[in-house]
């Protein structure tokens, strides 16, 4: 019998989780809370406790080309940067496709996830579950778990460590809670926290309430979602022949690049680390409602009056109505056994962000827990690539001595580049990841044996932009329509802003003698490896 698996949650990890288990032979049973697929992308008009949120305004970060499922491009149609109605359009599109959604099970809250009795033997779980809609509870034994409830449902909000807080006499929000402007029209209004909601909501605040602050106490790199010439930001930085790059000398053309945008000093956001050294917010519109004056950059907020705040500059805002904790999330899975996997303050010890190390067999995964330079639906799909074959038993995990030195040296590395803070926990780069996961499963590119093979695809793959299809060119699963989609991505690209006929003109060629520099240095790439 094919083994059972329990999948908890359907956006985009879990999606991708029924659809590998598929794949493998496995018995996926997808336990869904809400009534519809889509995880944080499935907007509602009201959050709601235990469930990630979007706004009304919401667009996604990361470009179509660089989030897609790596066997399912992104109709050439839909904008190259999506609003969350275009997201959840194409999860509908991948799920119909591959015949998911007979596996999952909505409305269905789990409860509890424990090892059996049995464990050491059989790997397997008791799975308690509640019907919502029949007000039933049931357990049931499944063979794995993959937990697909990603990170964004649980808010972290620090409101009682501001002095003065319990007398201000405006309202206190978190951005979870956050739909639209509505409301806040002709307000006064305080955001703390500078992340990518902060700036989200400072900026189409800005547009309708009488004046918003927007608090930090570091700062932040702001990032356009455009590069020079149009293309996604993206497309152009997620590319192999960048890693032969040092870092230190990345981080000092980033810095360049984005003050030659905006002086980052100017504007009251330079921080004092580098590029690289946090989580970037990524905004189109943040220095020009700067310049207008309807945004002010301020200080952290030192502590609260009956009326308003003072900074730690001793400057004071009077007349506050709001103030929107936009301070990010807590991550927590409740409904598995401490005995398991235990969660202490944003920290959770796992195998490559994926498999418990102590836990033999290893038969439970966690799915997307990661906070990527890049976009993460590629990164949870081969999480779920890996974890699948784990499962099925065709692929071994180290031992877990070599598991934990993993674990050891991915913590020193990121204390090493990143501040102290719960956000940088789970921090991971794109091409990295994807290539670390990929080695366990066999389908990393081999530039070598594409160089022998297929010269032009190798050139595509080493300097074109590291799309998802690279992981589907060899390998177990390969996809046959894999160097297809890789050679007309740039069609898909370039054909959403092609709106109105103008002279062609070339945006993504590459100059003759710079395809020959890059061949060499993708020569000399796999030479020295080889040595």
């Amino acid at each position: 019998m094919a083994k059972k698996v329990a999948v908890i949650g359907s956006g985009a990890s879990g999606l991708a989780a029924i659809k590998c288990c598929l794949d493998e032979g496995l018995q996926p049973v997808c336990f869904e809370k809400g009534t519809d697929i889509g995880g944080l992308w499935n907007f509602k008009e009201e959050a709601l406790p235990g469930f990630a949120s979007v706004y009304r305004s919401t667009v996604i970060n990361t470009s179509k080309e660089m989030m897609c499922y790596s066997d399912f491009p992104i109709p050439k149609e839909y904008p190259n940067f999506m609003h969350h109605s275009w997201v959840i359009k194409y999860f509908r599109l991948y799920a119909d496709n591959f015949g998911l959604l007979k596996h999952i099970r909505f409305r269905h809250h789990i409860d509890h996830v424990k090892p059996r009795e049995d464990f050491a033997e059989t790997g397997q779980w008791d799975v308690t579950y509640t019907d919502e809609e029949k007000k039933e509870t049931t357990t049931e034994v499944y063979d794995a778990v993959m937990v697909c409830a990603g990170h964004h449902a649980y808010p972290h909000y620090p409101r009682d460590s501001f002095e003065g807080i319990d007398d201000f006499q405006g309202k206190t929000m978190h951005s979870h809670d956050y739909k639209d402007h509505h409301g806040f029209e002709n307000k006064r209004v305080v955001i703390i926290g500078i992340g990518n909601s902060g700036g989200d909501i400072a900026v189409e605040l800005s547009r309708h309430a009488k004046q918003v602050y927007l608090s930090t106490r570091r700062g932040t790199w702001v990032i356009n979602r455009i590069s020079r010439g149009g293309l996604p930001v993206d497309i152009i930085g997620n590319r192999r022949m960048l890693n032969l790059v040092p870092s230190a000398v990345k981080g000092v053309i980033a810095r360049s690049e984005l003050n030659h945008r905006f002086n980052h000093a100017l504007y009251g956001l330079q921080p004092e680390h580098g590029v690289f050294g946090q989580h970037p917010m990524v905004n189109d519109d943040l220095p020009n409602r700067i310049v207008t004056g309807s945004l002010v950059v301020k200080p952290n907020i030192k502590r609260f009056t009956k009326i308003g705040v003072v900074f730690d500059n001793d400057t004071a805002e009077d007349d506050v109505d709001i103030v929107i904790f936009a301070t990010g999330y807590r991550f927590d899975f409740p409904f598995v056994d401490k005995s398991a996997m235990k969660v202490e303050n944003n920290q959770v010890t796992l195998y490559k962000y994926v498999f418990p190390p102590k836990l033999d067999p290893p038969t439970l995964s966690v799915i997307g827990l990661i906070q990527p330079l890049g976009a993460i639906m590629p990164i949870s799909e081969i999480q779920c690539r890996w974890a699948t074959k784990v499962f099925k038993g065709t692929t071994k995990l180290p031992s877990q001595d070599a598991m934990f030195d993993n674990i050891r040296q991915k913590k020193m590395d990121m204390s090493k580049r990143y501040y102290n803070t719960p956000r940088h926990t789970i921090q991971v780069d794109y091409i990295p990841i994807m290539d670390e996961i990929a080695e366990q499963i066999g389908v990393k590119p081999n530039m070598k044996k594409l160089l022998l093979s297929d010269p032009r695809l190798a050139l595509a793959v080493f300097s074109g932009p590291c799309t998802p299809y690279q992981y589907r060119l060899m390998g177990p699963g390969a996809w046959k329509g894999a160097k297809e989609a890789i050679e007309t991505q740039w069609d898909r690209i370039t054909y959403p802003t092609k709106t109105r006929p103008v002279p062609e003109q070339t945006t993504n060629g590459v100059p003759g003698i710079l395809k020959l520099l890059i061949v060499l240095a993708l020569i000399v790439a796999v030479i020295w490896k080889l040595l």
